[in-house]
């Protein structure tokens, strides 16, 4: 039922920037190639889900695909609805998908059913890459922590880049709350 679910979102977004793009149609158009890519193989979130099952991934590859791409499309689709250049957005993208994917994989090892709302362990019991359990806690939440630095620093000149960088700022803070990295540390 979840992959079907997740099937039919996917094929909701197309329809959505298909309606909402229907007055300005070559921005809808760069829009659904960016999802389109970002979804598909071969460095789609269908490649990253596919890899899952493979012995020996490279775990920053698997992350930049099952992840990352989905953040790099959003931040561009983004600046492509705005009528601005995307490429500049590819970098925020990366990095955030990236610490996002450590996050998940540090409170999947070291959180609570009850904290996450959700089972823990998945990752060891389904046999997933996981930042956490492949270089010790201590060095994904710092590898966490960088990532973070490295996008906040990486925002393109806009309007909104001071709001962009505090949304970043305190959004890591919920996803790994600075007590959590002490403790780790």
């Amino acid at each position: 039922l979840a992959v079907l679910v997740g099937d039919a979102l996917i094929v909701l977004a197309f329809e959505i920037v298909t309606r909402a793009g229907a007055d300005v149609p070559e921005r809808a158009a760069a829009i659904l190639l960016t999802i389109a890519r970002a979804v598909g193989a071969p460095r789609g979130i269908v490649a990253g889900q596919a890899w899952e099952c493979e012995p020996g991934t490279d775990i920053v590859e698997y992350q930049r695909s099952k992840t990352g791409a989905l953040f790099v499309a959003a931040v561009q689709a983004g600046a492509q609805a705005a009528g601005s250049n995307p490429v500049p957005w590819v970098a925020l993208g990366e990095r955030l998908g990236e610490a996002y994917q450590v996050a998940d994989d540090v409170r999947d090892v070291a959180s609570t059913e009850e904290a996450l709302g959700k089972p823990v362990h998945q990752d060891s019991t389904l046999g997933r890459p996981n930042m956490a359990a492949e270089v010790g806690l201590r060095e994904a939440v710092e590898r966490f922590d960088r990532l973070v630095d490295k996008a906040v620093a990486s925002i393109p000149r806009c309007s909104a880049s001071s709001v962009l960088r505090h949304m970043i700022r305190q959004e890591s803070e919920r996803l790994i709350p600075p007590q959590f990295i002490r403790r780790a540390a």
